[in-house]
């Protein structure tokens, strides 16, 4: 009996106990449900949020694109209203044309018996225009000193004007007034295209530059690593030769005669052309020469001498990585030099070599300075416009720049 009341009593215990634990499990129930219910607005709160956000951001591109066909659309409407224009037309004779030129201005400062100043020294204009697609017209005009008068020092001419027909890359003819092919400076004399303010020496008392020749010849690529021109032009004024200029003021700027036309060309020879040349490598070396005779006078008035000049010269052209090597050499062989007289010599020599280093960082070569350069460079030069005498001709030392001891035609 006492046993069966425990056993009741225990019953009872754990009936009371199940059913207080299904009502807290049934209180508790509800709290999770609503955290729950919590959790999913807010979730469903977010996602609304994103979506109107995306109908904004859609909305915003829409205009965007509308703006930009607009835009287009007028653009269009331009271009069309536009096209009978010579402007726009490509087969106009308008753009045909091609327009350039460089200047140059010192500033000189002198010692002694020079005056400090500012020279606009040179001023040129480059005028092109393609007849069509192989015959094409190029021409320079250059202004001197600033300033053109029979008191003043200026100088206005024409360098160039000549007309190229191409035929074919071996073979081209070219007719007007064109730039003698001697040495580096005299076919390249574009301020940016030599170092320093000056031209070398060599290329004012050897080969005079600018030298223009006016004739007739042909040019071309006889391989991709060999280039040639050869032409038949106007000769020298030899009576115009001198101890000091050498043959510079020989040079005729205006009408030539043609009495003793004279031959001139070169070769140029590309070693590295059809190679792939490690750091930056480019070679060209250069022969050339000048043969014709020297009576020949400007508008005709020849000057009645009887000689001959001829000129042999090479250079030569090296880069690799940002150095830059260059050199010209020049001999000039004149008979005739006793009845010129004014101390021409008969034989005239000069040479050059230059070094320069391209010292602007690459870094620095963006926007509006990404064709921006700086070169430090050394040259030597030399000339002797009294290199070789006729006998019984004393040399006059002032023709003479550096010459090395064992040369012929020394000082004195």
């Amino acid at each position: 009996m006492y046993v069966n009341l425990i056993r009741v009593v225990v019953v009872v215990a754990v009936l009371l106990f199940a059913v207080w634990g299904q009502a807290k499990s049934e209180e508790r129930a509800p709290t999770d449900r609503d955290q729950k219910i919590e959790e999913l607005d807010r979730s469903i709160k977010t996602l609304s949020d994103q979506l109107r956000d995306l109908k904004d951001e859609r909305a915003a591109e829409k205009a965007v694109a509308a703006a930009n066909r607009e835009t287009i659309t007028q653009l269009t409407t331009q271009v069309e209203k536009m096209g009978s224009s010579r402007v726009f037309d490509s087969s106009s004779w308008l753009n045909r044309f091609t327009l350039g030129g460089y200047g140059e201005i010192h500033a000189n400062f002198g010692n002694r018996d020079t005056q400090n100043q500012l020279d606009i020294h040179r001023l040129v204009l480059y005028v092109g225009y393609d007849f069509n697609d192989w015959i094409k017209f190029h021409s320079e005009t250059e202004v001197e000193h600033a300033f053109v008068s029979n008191e003043s020092s200026g100088e206005l001419s024409i360098e160039q004007a000549y007309v190229d027909f191409l035929l074919s890359n071996r073979f081209n003819v070219r007719a007007g007034r064109f730039l003698t092919p001697l040495g580096i400076v005299n076919r390249k004399h574009e301020p940016p295209a030599f170092n320093g303010v000056e031209r070398p020496f060599f290329d004012k008392f050897i080969i005079p530059s600018t030298w223009s020749s006016d004739g007739v010849g042909i040019f071309g690529s006889i391989t991709p690593s060999l280039k040639y021109e050869a032409y038949l032009v106007a000769g020298l004024d030899g009576s115009k030769f001198d101890a000091i200029d050498g043959i510079r003021e020989g040079r005729i700027e205006q009408s030539p005669s043609l009495h003793q036309p004279a031959f001139t060309g070169r070769l140029d020879y590309f070693p590295l052309a059809q190679r792939d040349a490690p750091f930056g490598q480019s070679l060209r070396l250069g022969v050339s020469t000048f043969v014709g005779g020297l009576n020949n006078g400007n508008e005709g008035n020849n000057p009645d001498i009887k000689g001959n000049i001829a000129i042999y010269s090479g250079d030569f052209e090296y880069t690799i990585s940002k150095l830059d090597f260059r050199g010209d050499v020049a001999l000039e062989k004149i008979s005739g030099a006793r009845q010129i007289g004014n101390g021409t010599a008969k034989g005239i020599l000069g040479w050059n070599v230059e070094g320069g280093y391209h010292v602007w960082p690459d870094s620095w070569k963006k926007g509006k300075l990404s064709r921006s350069d700086a070169v430090v460079f050394v040259r030597y030069d030399s000339y002797n416009t009294q290199y070789e005498m006729p006998s019984g001709i004393a040399r006059d030392p002032a023709g003479v720049l550096f010459p090395p001891p064992t040369r012929r035609g020394g000082r004195g």
